[in-house]
Parts: C-alpha cells; sequence; structure tokens
C-alpha cells in the first residue's frame, strides 16, 4: 500500500494553502493544480485560493473501513461544492455519520489525515467539517 510521505506534501504547498488552476477560456477550477484545462487544452491559467465553504454535493459512509483508519471509522467521504462552484472531495470530520445529509454546510480545514510508518511520521490534508462546528 502506498502512504504520503512528508517529503512528498511539502513539495505541493500550494495544497496547504487551497491554491488552485483557473483556466482563462473555459473559466473553470481545478484542485489540485493542473497545467493544462482537460477540456480546451489551454495552459493559460492563474492562481486562485479556494474557499474553505460549501455544501455536500453527495457522500458515502465507509463502516468497515482499511486497518490504517479503522479506529476512526464509521466516517465519511463527501464531494463538496464550494461557494465558487469548484468541486472537492475529502473527509467528513467532528460529526455523527448519521446526521450527515445532502446540502450541509460543511468548513475545509486542515487535519491529519494518517501516521505513516514505525515512526509516526504525520501526513496532512483537508477535511470538512461541518459549519455549525
Amino acid at each position: 500500500m502506498t502512504m504520503f510521505s512528508s517529503r512528498n506534501w511539502r513539495e505541493y504547498p500550494h495544497r496547504y494553502r487551497r491554491e488552485a488552476s483557473k483556466f482563462v477560456k473555459s473559466g473553470k477550477t481545478y484542485y489540485p493544480k493542473r497545467l493544462i484545462d482537460p477540456e480546451t487544452g489551454d495552459t493559460e491559467r492563474e492562481t486562485v485560493v479556494l474557499p474553505d465553504t460549501g455544501k455536500i454535493m453527495t457522500y458515502t459512509v465507509i463502516r468497515i473501513a482499511p486497518p490504517q483508519w479503522g479506529d476512526i471509522s464509521p466516517y465519511a467521504l463527501a464531494i463538496v461544492e464550494l461557494t465558487d462552484g469548484t468541486k472537492i472531495f475529502g473527509q467528513l470530520t467532528d460529526c455523527n455519520v448519521e446526521e450527515v445529509k445532502i446540502g450541509m454546510e460543511v468548513r475545509l480545514e486542515f487535519r491529519r489525515i494518517q501516521s505513516e510508518g514505525p515512526h509516526g511520521v504525520l501526513s496532512y490534508g483537508h477535511k470538512f467539517v461541518p459549519k455549525w462546528y
């Protein structure tokens, strides 16, 4: 199984800052950043910072988790449409999975994803938290 390495995450600082690519021709925003718009082939883009709030479009609940996440199951994964229209995927946290609903307002936060290897190197990334939390 592939695990994240702390070096890998340091090499992608745009993930820490919620930076995305917005393409000139289509006006579409992609996260993580892309060099080429997959729909138009456009390479002219600007870097934008994604908003940190949005609504759940769809979700699923993981009740039998892989070993590295077994201690947190059940947990929910969701596709969230941010307030600027960008859609991103991530884990929901700090909520009862039975209370998750489509349309629920969430906030994007930077959180610990997992510990890696015998030395417990921590990997960080984005998770969604209910807006009322």
